[in-house]
């Protein structure tokens, strides 16, 4: 076996134990809330030992952002791509309808991002991290909608594709807060749906 073979092997076997213990997190972070898991709970759960996790991650805080940087910027690539198949000109009943089924309304996932929230609130290094996925979701948005101006014409009072983006967002916001009170996904979906058409559009495109 070459020194190459035998890296190789080691670098996807890291992978593959760091991978599991995202997987394990996730399922421990929703359970229990952030602030309320030990690194041994994580550890039991994905069936690793705490060498195993050190040589991952450094802290629990370490690991838990990185559980959030990775399904967060899986939801901008996914709304990017949804957004980016129409050509020059938006379908926007067919955009919403693309961005409402690729968004990612799990429960679990809400309630892991409701907690970085909140603790992003307390720490402004934190916050930056969030604010900097937000921005990134905006500007996938925003490029779309700027790119249709002149072939779809936004509502006069959302201004520039910027400020629509920011509507769409908070959007987004508002019905997954209600869905983690209310746990009604398809209606969450079916109400998210409803509201982009409304920003996007004059209000009167059916959906």
């Amino acid at each position: 076996m070459t020194a190459r073979t035998s890296t190789g092997r080691v670098t996807r076997r890291r992978e593959r134990t760091r991978a599991n213990l995202l997987d394990a997190a996730f399922a421990v972070f929703a359970a229990k809330g952030f602030g309320r898991v030990s690194i041994e709970e994580v550890c039991e759960a994905a069936g690793y030992s705490r060498g195993a996790f050190y040589s991952n991650f450094d802290t629990l805080d370490e690991l838990f952002f990185a559980l959030y940087e990775q399904r967060a910027g899986l939801i901008a690539e996914q709304v990017a791509a949804s957004l980016a198949s129409d050509g020059p000109d938006l379908d926007v009943p067919a955009a919403v309808e693309r961005v409402t089924e690729v968004l990612l309304l799990d429960r679990d996932w809400l309630l892991v991002k409701t907690d970085f929230l909140v603790h992003a609130a307390r720490d402004p290094e934190v916050a930056r991290t969030l604010l900097e996925h937000r921005a990134r979701l905006r500007r996938a948005i925003a490029d779309r909608l700027a790119r249709a101006r002149g072939h779809t014409e936004l509502p006069a009072v959302l201004g520039d594709a910027g400020r629509a983006a920011h509507a769409v967002v908070a959007a987004y916001d508002g019905v997954t807060t209600q869905l983690l009170l209310d746990r009604d996904v398809v209606r969450a979906r079916a109400w998210l749906g409803q509201l982009l058409n409304a920003l996007l559009t004059d209000g009167s495109t059916p959906h």
